[in-house]
């Protein structure tokens, strides 16, 4: 590196290319050599709000701390509030690395075991995107994630946020988590959120080379939600799970959470 340039406005950006990256909390940035580099654009002088209550529901800065994301206050009727320390204990790093890894780093790094995306893609999140040419872009978080550690993000685009509306944050939420081993890499992280108008989805992550996303009208039948876990054709295989064994462990996961909602509605 021959340069670490502390961005204050969106104009400092306009460097942004090939040969220079975004620079937030680094947990994976300095985790391996990048030897194409020359230099970084550090976002965490912008002053972002880490986490902001608005109208329409909660917006999260790309720049805000896996701790600060397990830290968020609960509001008033957010049933789904335990899923944001939830989905913090998938990370594969300590409480060390929670104060410095940020949710935008870990959504943009895009691997299947994120488990920013798995929170953004169980509560139906938006991500805001600044473009290089100096507009806005927002999609469905499940959207960004296009492959394993591949995303929508062009050359000098900018996640800014990740925003959350109020149904999301008022549904019923269970989560379930495996790995090979104790403290390893998450082999699958599944997330379960039953909304206020019946309406059941499924998210899987970690398991699969990209988020997939099982949508029902109304709780289903254990034997229906099987057969449509099943049916997913994303699984793979690494050094943190073979695909058959993600596709049974996806399966039983998948059971115990539509049993564990069933019974919260009742």
């Amino acid at each position: 590196m021959t340069s670490v340039v502390s961005a204050r406005t969106r104009a400092d950006l306009a460097g942004l290319n090939a040969s220079t990256a975004v620079l937030a909390g680094g947990s994976w940035l300095f985790s391996e050599p990048q030897d194409h580099l020359s230099g970084l654009i550090d976002i965490t002088t912008l002053g972002w709000e880490p986490v902001t209550v608005t109208e329409h529901g909660l917006s999260i800065a790309a720049t805000c701390t896996l701790a600060e994301v397990a830290a968020t206050e609960q509001q008033p009727g957010w049933r789904a509030h335990p899923l944001f320390f939830q989905c913090c204990t998938a990370l594969f790093g300590s409480f060390k690395v929670w104060s410095v890894a940020t949710v935008g780093g870990n959504i943009c790094s895009s691997l299947p075991a994120g488990p920013m995306t798995a929170l953004g893609c169980a509560l139906e999140a938006d991500a805001v995107i600044w473009k290089a040419d100096g507009t806005d872009q927002r999609l469905p978080v499940a959207d960004f994630v296009t492959g394993n550690a591949t995303n929508v993000l062009g050359t000098g685009d900018v996640l800014r946020s990740i925003e959350i509306g109020w149904p999301a944050l008022q549904s019923q939420t269970a989560y379930r988590k495996i790995a090979l081993s104790p403290l390893g890499r998450s082999g699958a992280v599944l997330v379960g959120r039953l909304a206020a108008d019946g309406t059941f989805v499924l998210t899987i992550t970690a398991a699969t080379s990209r988020p997939v996303q099982l949508r029902f009208g109304a709780l289903p039948r254990l034997s229906q939600l099987d057969a449509a876990v099943a049916e997913v054709d994303q699984w793979f295989t690494d050094a943190h799970g073979a695909a058959d064994w993600r596709r049974a462990v996806g399966r039983v996961l998948a059971a115990e959470i539509a049993t564990e909602l069933a019974a919260g509605a009742r």
